[in-house]
């Protein structure tokens, strides 16, 4: 004799789980096997063609709750990718634009540090011009008194010295 097929109302860890209240699934082939002998029972079923139709009803039941299942998926992934992509949006666009801020900061400062070599370059070379055009003479206030500066060798006998070089004084009129 065969033994009684499997009854997830009967099993004994069905319920202990129950009791612990955790719900069991009962498997599809279960679950149609109890939904026809239900109709059986109340005379619902009572030939080959009733089995058909109930067996469509149960598909269309079948296909209706996985259209439901299916529209509770895409929902529940559908929010979480949405923010994430939100995010990721976010923080991309935020990094480029400080990136591209950044950047031309640095340019930026890069024009203007080669702009101020230009100009000294060209401050010291009119240094040497007014140093050549001046005959190397230069003048100093020390302490309110007033000097010219002389290259070395322009006075035999240099009557005061400034730097280590010879001078004129001038007059503070």
């Amino acid at each position: 004799m065969a033994p009684p097929p499997f009854d997830p109302h009967q099993d004994p860890r069905a319920a202990g789980a129950r009791g612990r209240g955790l719900r069991i699934e009962a498997s599809p082939r279960d679950l149609i096997r109890d939904y026809l002998l239900q109709r059986v029972e109340h005379g619902m079923v009572r030939n080959r063609a009733d089995v058909a139709s109930a067996l469509r009803t149960i598909e269309r039941d079948t296909e209706e709750a996985t259209g439901k299942v299916r529209e509770l998926l895409v929902e529940a992934w559908l929010r979480p990718l949405i923010v994430g992509l939100s995010l990721w949006l976010g923080t991309f666009g935020g990094s480029w634009a400080t990136m591209r801020w950044l950047s031309r900061s640095i340019q930026h400062r890069i024009e203007t540090v080669a702009g101020l070599n230009r100009d000294i370059e060209d401050a010291r070379r009119t240094l040497a011009q007014l140093e050549v055009d001046t005959w190397g003479l230069a003048f100093r206030e020390i302490k309110g008194e007033r000097f010219v500066v002389v290259p070395d060798g322009v006075l035999a006998r240099p009557p005061w010295w400034v730097d280590d070089r010879p001078a004129l004084k001038l007059s503070n009129e």
